[in-house]
């Protein structure tokens, strides 16, 4: 397999970077703004040249430089732009300026000139207006576009995460597949669903006595009354009255379904979000203890290696968990991007 070339804006914690990795791609150059998401991602990939900075203050000319490359000699550029803005989960009023960053991401692709760009985001980027520009941008430099909403458990990831994957071709290769991304993957590449309980055993099989990710959140005593009392499989309809939120009890519909729900062992697990350690945010408790998630099982969930490390409080690694590309799902996404790449001038 060859070796190809890559950089990584909006890097987070880095598990695109470790998929990429994973995929055969060398990554030589990374910008993330989040300083402790910049310190996990400098633990785990100490080799990678890390702009901890915002990227709208980062000249793309230098990061060609810090990887010894020349424009039109990168071959991918990933980039995965902060979705909280696009969600349909976002809540208050809307970031513009972050939302803008999906439109920053041309400025290095002009400058640069990748053969292939990577664009992942939450499905609600198809639907908002920044899109159709982006696309008029690229297209104008020479781009191909190829755009699919695909669920990172088509993947063999052990969750439901449905995820907007555009893939940007240079112009002078001609990009005419037409079929579903998934067909270019390679076929050692296994994408039957895996389950949750699947995952938990392996975890259970790898755990080390000294992780210390291998914590939950501290409840109190009524949410550990509260989280005992849902069966397996239930959420907060199964809650008795004595039990229940008074928020949800003034609830007409079933709203907030996830909310202290179960992880299901036999199916994969929900989304991963920001808060994928936290019972009242999502079904997000154990499938059979009476406690939530721990952040290593949340990072499990998103296909981390098990001897990945993080930096920062309790709530900054649960963010960073939560903001990453599943892994295995970067993985295939970097295998697809190589199929293309293969078939280049």
């Amino acid at each position: 397999m060859p070796t190809y070339s890559a950089v990584d804006l909006f890097a987070g914690a880095g598990g695109a970077t470790r998929g990429l990795r994973d995929a055969g791609f060398a990554m030589l150059a990374a910008v993330e703004n989040d300083v402790e998401a910049a310190e996990t991602y400098r633990k785990n990939h100490p080799r990678v040249s890390l702009f901890v900075q915002d990227v709208r203050t980062v000249e793309p000319q230098v990061l060609l430089e810090s990887a010894a490359l020349s424009s039109g000699e990168l071959d991918l550029l990933k980039a995965c732009p902060p979705c909280q803005g696009f969600s349909t989960l976002a809540k208050g009023p809307v970031d513009e300026q972050r939302n803008d960053l999906v439109l920053d991401t041309f400025r290095f692709v002009k400058a640069m000139r990748p053969r292939v760009v990577l664009l992942e985001n939450v499905p609600g980027l198809a639907r908002d207006r920044r899109f159709p520009e982006l696309q008029r941008l690229l297209a104008g430099v020479g781009y191909q576009l190829r755009t699919a909403t695909l669920d990172a458990a088509a993947f063999g990831v052990p969750q439901r995460r449905k995820r907007f994957i555009c893939f940007a071709v240079r112009g002078d290769f001609s990009f005419n597949f037409d079929g579903d991304l998934t067909e270019l993957l390679p076929t050692s590449f296994r994408t039957s669903p895996r389950t949750a309980g699947q995952a938990l055993d392996l975890l259970a099989r790898y755990r080390r006595p000294d992780d210390p990710l291998d914590v939950c959140r501290t409840s109190s005593p009524t949410v550990t009354a509260r989280i005992a009392s849902i069966p397996v499989g239930g959420n907060r309809f199964d809650l008795p009255v004595e039990h229940q939120l008074d928020c949800h009890k003034r609830l007409t519909s079933r709203n907030a379904s996830s909310s202290y729900g179960r992880v299901k062992l036999d199916e994969p697990a929900p989304t991963m979000t920001t808060r994928c350690t936290t019972p009242a945010c999502g079904t997000f408790i154990h499938p059979t203890k009476d406690r939530g998630l721990t952040l290593r099982e949340a990072a499990t969930f998103q296909t981390f290696p098990i001897n990945y490390q993080f930096f920062g409080n309790y709530g900054s690694i649960e963010r960073q968990i939560g903001n990453a590309v599943p892994v295995r799902m970067a993985k295939g996404l970097g295998l697809i991007a190589a199929s293309i790449l293969a078939g280049m001038p």
